[in-house]
């Protein structure tokens, strides 16, 4: 019954936060096909601050993994998972640790270490700019023709970038194109290694903003990893102000 609840929470909040960032079309965000302008008059760290009701826990992730400078001063191309995704990791791992290891919940950002945060936080962030006209195609079935690129992120590992070209009545490559962030040569577990990007080119002074489609998108790719490093690296009890 819990995990019904928790589907079904999880499947509501997606509702609400695709209807938030399709409506959300003023001069610091821009819609994938939309209008607006991609240009933000501050930094990385400004811009996500400025939108507590997509990135208010990553916020707090930053923060927590002690990467502020990353965000304020590099120059870097950064796949914003949202609020809704770490949310989702969370609910996992709080899961997994109390139906399966008996133990308290984890509910709290700070329970996990923070060097767990920063080694999943470093997989979204590659150095240089990104916009994506400077994106090279991706086809995940034809990788021969058309590969993507590949980058390697912040954390060492090796990550592709891509623009998809959907079909469209009946006619390849003629229908919307979409980013696409994953692990280097794995495109066939779609929910653990892919992230498709719903906003692209947002354009903060020292850097590229693309966000990710949260829907079916866990913080850190993969929540299978996500619990199994945040499990060994020793859960913290909650903390009184967070009660």
């Amino acid at each position: 019954m819990k995990k019904q609840f928790n589907s079904l929470k999880v499947i509501l909040l997606a509702l609400i936060c695709q209807v938030c960032v399709i409506s959300c079309q003023d001069k610091s965000y821009l819609d994938d096909g939309g209008t607006a302008d991609p240009y933000y008059n501050g930094t990385i760290m400004h811009f996500l601050e400025s939108r507590p009701d997509l990135f208010k826990d990553l916020v707090e992730v930053i923060h927590y993994a002690e990467m502020e400078d990353v965000f304020d001063r590099d120059e870097i191309t950064f796949f914003a998972p949202t609020d809704w995704s770490i949310q989702r990791s969370m609910e996992e791992l709080n899961n997994y640790w109390y139906n399966m290891e008996g133990k308290d919940s984890v509910s709290q950002i700070t329970q996990v270490k923070p060097e767990v945060w920063k080694e999943f936080l470093s997989l979204y962030i590659v150095k240089d700019r990104y916009v994506a006209k400077d994106i090279p195609q991706l086809d995940t079935v034809a990788m021969d023709a058309y590969p993507g690129q590949a980058y390697v992120s912040l954390n060492g590992r090796p990550m592709n970038m891509g623009i998809v070209y959907h079909d469209a009545n009946g006619i390849k490559y003629a229908g919307y194109r979409q980013l696409l962030y994953s692990y280097v040569n794995d495109f066939v577990n779609n929910d653990l290694t892919n992230a498709y990007v719903a906003t692209s080119d947002v354009q903060p002074i020292n850097g590229v903003v693309h966000v990710l489609r949260f829907i079916d998108h866990y913080f850190g790719f993969n929540e299978s990893l996500f619990i199994s490093k945040a499990v060994a690296a020793g859960i913290d009890p909650k903390s009184e102000q967070g009660r």
